[in-house]
């Protein structure tokens, strides 16, 4: 990770242990990953879709070690 990942990471789980009472913590948490998994979906579905020019997606898939479907799963955010 680089180091802009390191301190974030840091931030925000630093933010989640101040939250006193441990169910509001508990979904505190839930919610940062739920938020997190939607918003890292995208921006692999943005890079996949970069790759993807002048590119088979059998090509990506290679670049990106998954099947050519899978990679362009991956484009449209698929699951």
């Amino acid at each position: 990770m680089t180091e802009a990942l390191d301190t974030a990471t840091t931030s925000l789980i630093s933010a989640l242990t101040d939250i006193s009472d441990d169910v509001e913590r508990y979904e505190a948490a839930e919610e940062l990953k739920a938020r997190i998994d939607r918003e890292v979906k995208l921006v692999k579905a943005e890079i996949a879709k970069s790759l993807y020019e002048g590119r088979s997606w059998a090509a990506v898939g290679k670049l990106l070690g998954v099947t050519g479907s899978r990679a362009e799963q991956i484009s449209r955010a698929a699951r």
